[in-house]
């Protein structure tokens, strides 16, 4: 333990110049943006060129560039991300409003990919080129192939519009009533989760047919001790390893391919968020909506760097 408390100390101090890596590049890339600020905040006023020069000064437009990141910096580490120019409401209050539904959606998506793609890793492996192994196999790659927003278009036809078994968009709270969000959000995990779910049972099997492969399984298994207790202690183990570290990486997909889902199902999130934003001109919510993405991306494979120390002992010596 006191191994795995070191190396997670190393890795944080590392977040550090990482996150103002991220902090710099999307500081440069809204400054270098079309958008305006002050011409943003005065949308369909007509203000004057000296109104438009007042507010400029006022929030720092026309310091230097090295000091207004420096002065952006600092009023992150306030938690301060500016002020909307369409509502004049906080950044921070907005996204704290959104984020909630994008992690229940993120992390809804995420169980469900993790639970496809182990029953079906596991079941094409132990059935390797058999038929329950080439019916997965068909079915992950059309998954791989197929993209979310396909998929949630399809669903909502079928599954919404023409057996109306789920609602075709909108989001319940969960404290009001759960079997409403569940319903709600079971059609948005799916069409975010299926894609992920067909790529890492591709790589589960793979990883699983190769422990199944080693001498030690067939030792276990030739003393006598049964199959599934051999692969559910020691083969799942050590094959998951791999599947582990790609599933840092899809947790990034699955925030990213929130905004196209929310989108599609309405729902009052991040991604919606985000492309109102866009679409009316708001720099400042478009900024803290990236800086909270990119932020949950690299907190997310701290966890996942964290979770593969504690199942690979080796990794822990080594380091």
């Amino acid at each position: 333990m006191i191994a795995v408390v070191r190396i997670l100390l190393r890795r944080v101090a590392l977040l550090v110049p990482l996150m103002l890596g991220i902090v710099l590049f999307v500081f440069l890339v809204m400054r270098f943006s079309d958008v305006d600020p002050a011409s943003a905040f005065f949308q369909g006023a007509n203000p004057t060129p000296q109104q438009l020069h007042d507010f400029r000064e006022q929030h720092g437009l026309l310091d230097p560039l090295p000091v207004r990141y420096v002065h952006f910096v600092g009023d992150l580490l306030q938690g301060d991300m500016g002020t909307s120019t369409l509502t004049r409401a906080p950044v921070l209050d907005q996204i704290t409003t959104a984020l909630p539904l994008t992690l229940q959606l993120t992390f809804l998506g995420l169980g469900i990919a993790v639970v496809l793609s182990l029953v079906g890793g596991v079941t094409a492996a132990i059935y390797r080129d058999r038929l329950p192994d080439q019916i997965i196999r068909v079915v992950s790659l059309t998954g791989v192939a197929a993209p979310g927003f396909w998929l949630a278009l399809l669903m909502i036809q079928y599954l919404a519009v023409d057996l109306g078994w789920f609602p075709t968009g909108g989001y319940i709270n969960p404290a009001d009533s759960f079997t409403g969000w569940l319903r709600t959000m079971t059609l948005p995990a799916l069409a975010l989760s299926l894609p992920v779910a067909a790529q890492l049972t591709r790589i589960v099997r793979t990883s699983v047919v190769e422990e199944l492969d080693k001498d030690y399984v067939r030792t276990a298994i030739g003393s006598g001790l049964p199959p599934r207790v051999v692969v559910g202690r020691n083969v799942l183990r050590n094959a998951l390893m791999n599947p582990l570290t790609v599933l840092g990486l899809r947790v990034g997909y699955l925030l990213g391919g929130a905004v196209v889902i929310e989108t599609i199902f309405s729902l009052p999130g991040m991604g919606k968020l985000m492309i109102d934003a866009v679409k009316n001109g708001d720099p400042a919510v478009v900024q803290g909506v990236v800086l909270t993405t990119a932020t949950g991306f690299v907190v997310v494979n701290l966890v996942i760097d964290v979770l593969y120390l504690l199942v690979n002992p080796r990794l822990r010596e080594a380091s």
